[in-house]
């Protein structure tokens, strides 16, 4: 255990540099010169009894930069400058060593990390953050950040109602509108501007998350990977601070949380929103691809195996624009990406793709089908499910046009074309929820207009491409968007073997096993949320 300590790197010509050992005590701060461009830390030795290392990056006024962790299981990190320059005039780093604290756990929360998670060590949530392939991702979040500061585009959840910023000559389309308050808003870049390094997420001390559920946030994902297990990644809360407890695991069985930062080894991705995480059943895999973060985009793949639980930083041939708020469907083990707003020019998101770009894992390349028909218009903050062998999209934004449109992509023919429905259709909306709810329907759920974060919910049915409204207290209650809504399945008893047979031929996927699950998202009025909301499917049955 002596021979533990904590190392730097600065510069690429610069032997690395030990920072901290044992006789510095738990806790040495070394100075950053204002030239170094990137830090990258890492330990050496055996870790003992020690649970992690937290890392906290901090400029010349002590307002802190950035914050972080080693632990066992990611033991390297790096940061760098961004074009803003956030540490140009020197910082401090500081170095604390903790001991285990596992002992800290609440009972029942280290049990559902036992049972719920595979080779799960009972450890604190760790804050770590690899930087993910250093590309210009495209489209940041699309609230577009005023006067081309090229912000994240800012989530439906401002101190007060905002109205759309129409497209003007001093005024950059950028992805979406404008949804904090001029203050907040001013706040928010200030804040944005002093916590922005490369390789890891900004330490925003009012954002604390709890142990035993994620903090509030907008525009992760939460990806189910089998009947008891789903996994969110990424979000953003309150003041545009990306959230410091990024990845979790929802256990099902009991709706509980368990912190995953630290459960799978290798590169995990850099803090992000507007990202698209697909889960694959064939090779148990789920693929994160794209996103924002400030004047950061991204198009990079990063591969979570739920078997090894590790990640893996795709290195893939081809080209792929930058995306966020971009649709991503599994469709015969190649990944389908769709629209997404796109720096232009960068860093400000300024456009928004009509292009569909495929991914194949099995050879690690991009490629852009042949496709016909009648194409939606370029469109982000959209969503996108697959059934019967075509992708059905609807609805989006294209500042200042917001869409109720649907389109069809037939996957077999490779060609678009409009959907016309009947009934009462969604008004226009973009960062709605989606989920497919049987073989022939799928659920849209609130999403917000331009002006307002939206509660309403509907059903389209694929065959008689009707859409219907749905009245539950349950969904519309409070107004959200930028959340996430998806179905697991759900152990119950049958009454009969008849009700089972009557549902499976009424084309619900046997409801009665599934429950519909919605998570986080924001109301515009400045709440971010945490909630867990769970219904079962065969609820929305039209009668």
């Amino acid at each position: 255990m002596e021979g533990f300590g904590v190392y730097a790197v600065f510069a690429v010509d610069e032997a690395p540099r030990l920072i901290w050992s044992c006789r510095n005590g738990w806790q040495n701060s070394v100075e950053i010169q204002p030239f170094v461009q990137q830090i990258v830390l890492f330990t050496r030795g055996d870790w003992g009894k020690r649970d992690s290392v937290s890392v906290e990056l901090t400029d010349e006024e002590n307002i802190p930069i950035n914050m972080s962790k080693l632990t066992p299981f990611s033991k390297c990190l790096s940061w760098e400058t961004t074009e803003d320059g956030v540490w140009s005039k020197g910082a401090t780093l500081t170095v604390k060593v903790n001991q285990c604290t596992s002992e800290l756990l609440d009972q029942v929360l280290t049990i559902s990390q036992m049972e719920c998670t595979p080779e799960c060590n009972p450890t604190i949530v760790a804050l770590r953050e690899f930087p993910g392939k250093r590309k210009r991702s495209q489209g940041e979040e699309e609230d577009v950040v005023d006067e081309g500061r090229g912000k994240e585009n800012i989530c439906p959840n401002g101190s007060e109602k905002a109205t759309p910023h129409r497209r003007g000559k001093n005024n950059p389309r950028g992805g979406q509108t404008r949804l904090f308050s001029p203050k907040e808003e001013q706040t928010a870049a200030a804040t944005s501007l002093s916590h922005k390094a490369k390789g890891k997420q900004a330490k925003t001390p009012s954002q604390t998350a709890p142990l035993d559920k994620p903090s509030g946030r907008w525009g992760q994902t939460l990806c189910p990977i089998d009947p008891q297990t789903a996994i969110l990644i990424g979000g953003q809360g309150s003041r545009m601070q990306f959230c410091k407890d990024p990845i979790w695991k929802l256990c099902t069985e009991d709706l509980s949380w368990v912190p995953a930062e630290t459960l799978a080894e290798g590169p995990t991705p850099e803090a992000r929103i507007g990202h698209t995480a697909t889960y694959d059943p064939e090779s148990k895999r789920i693929f994160v691809f794209g996103g924002s973060k400030h004047k950061k985009w991204f198009n990079d793949v990063h591969i979570l195996d739920t078997q090894s639980w590790r990640w893996t930083l795709v290195e893939a041939q081809g080209k792929v624009p930058p995306l966020a708020y971009h649709s991503c469907s599994m469709f015969r083990g190649e990944l389908f990406v769709f629209g997404g707003v796109f720096p232009r020019p960068h860093p400000q998101p300024d456009g928004c793709s009509d292009s569909i770009y495929i991914f194949n894992p099995e050879m690690a390349i991009w490629y852009q089908p042949i496709v016909n028909g009648e194409k939606p218009a370029p469109r982000s903050g959209h969503s996108a499910c697959v059934m019967q062998g075509s992708i059905f999209v609807f609805g989006g934004w294209d500042t200042p046009v917001c869409f109720n449109d649907m389109f069809m992509l037939d996957l077999g023919l490779m060609e678009f074309s409009a959907v016309k429905t009947s009934g009462v259709a969604p008004s226009p909306r973009s960062w709605h929820g989606c989920a497919v709810v049987s073989e022939s329907s799928f659920l849209i759920h609130g999403g917000y207009n331009g002006n307002n974060a939206l509660s309403d919910a509907f059903i389209f049915n694929t065959y008689t491409s009707c859409w219907s409204s749905l009245t539950l207290p349950q969904l519309n209650s409070i107004p959200r968007a930028g959340h996430s809504v998806f179905t697991m399945p759900f152990t119950c008893k049958k009454e009969s073997i008849d009700e089972e047979e009557e549902e499976e031929k009424n084309g619900l996927s046997d409801p009665a096993s599934q429950m519909l699950l919605v998570f986080g998202g924001g109301d515009n009025e400045g709440s971010f949320f945490s909630d867990l909301i769970t219904m079962p499917v065969k609820e929305l049955r039209q009668e």
